[in-house]
């Protein structure tokens, strides 16, 4: 499986109000593959948003190296194709829409490119086909629901045709419908479009459908692998702040109570699948 993102020995410091540095991301290495959806995740201030940001080169590297298909994100000239193949939705929407018609908002990426006016439409149609907005596409994207908005912002980075899209918390203002309906979407996305995908999120619900996950706390990577291999020590996710899925915490609890239960349990269907066999 082919490397789109690498980062060897990272470390980033942010400078305080005074001479002070503080340390974000701490000998960071770490490889994401092309075409797997990667779930990042850690308590707030862990450095994951931190480590995001440098693989689109919004930072750069204090110490070591980040490289997009080969192409170091510490050289100046190689951030705009960098900026094209990797893009970036953030937690509040609001940031992300700048005009007054859905599909404005979405031709805007494709118009800074500078692309034909014939392809600028073909992706917003593509886009709003995509992610369901057709019906939307000449609303005010400013007076949709708070997941509407979300998917919106999607749209807009998706025309921009990127081979990666990094999520920083996409559905923390979210209800559960809205959460669900995002989530929907970005699996979608990497199943039918191929399109890699890291997920930054808390919400361990949404770590189940992921190929891998990264634990990270104070900086560091503490733990790494499948979902389903990591949640099956809770107790290492428990020192990262981390709780199990709601699936794997009730599997536990009536493990605990005697039922014999399968193991590996991360989502509801193999729960009551499993409930279903008891004798």
């Amino acid at each position: 499986m082919k490397f789109l993102i690498k980062t060897n020995s990272l470390t980033h410091c942010y400078r305080s109000g005074t001479k002070d540095e503080v340390k974000a991301l701490d000998n960071v290495s770490m490889e994401i593959h092309q075409g797997e959806i990667l779930a990042i995740t850690g308590q707030n201030g862990s450095g994951k948003s931190t480590l995001a940001r440098h693989f689109n080169a919004l930072l750069l590297p204090s110490k070591g190296e980040v490289s997009v298909k080969g192409l170091s994100t510490s050289n100046k000239q190689n951030i705009p194709l960098i900026r094209k193949i990797i893009g970036m939705v953030f937690q509040n929407p609001d940031n992300q829409l700048v005009t007054s018609l859905v599909e404005e908002d979405i031709a805007f990426g494709p118009e800074n490119l500078g692309l034909p006016q014939p392809e600028i439409i073909e992706r917003v149609n593509w886009a709003l086909h995509t992610m369901g907005l057709q019906e939307l596409r000449r609303e005010n994207p400013h007076s949709l629901s708070e997941g509407q908005k979300q998917k919106v912002a999607i749209a807009g980075v998706l025309a921009m045709k990127p081979e990666c899209i990094i999520l920083d918390e996409p559905t923390a203002h979210l209800d559960p419908r809205g959460r669900r309906e995002v989530l929907e979407s970005i699996l979608q996305l990497n199943r039918e479009e191929n399109i890699t995908i890291v997920l930054l999120t808390h919400f361990m619900n949404e770590v189940i459908h992921c190929d891998r996950m990264l634990v990270m706390d104070n900086g560091s990577i503490k733990i790494a692998g499948s979902p389903c291999d990591l949640f099956q020590n809770g107790e290492n996710l428990k020192k990262s702040g981390l709780e199990l899925p709601v699936a794997s915490k009730i599997a536990e609890g009536l493990r605990q109570e005697g039922f014999n239960i399968k193991p590996n349990i991360i989502n509801m269907e193999d729960l009551v699948e499993s409930i279903c066999q008891l004798k």
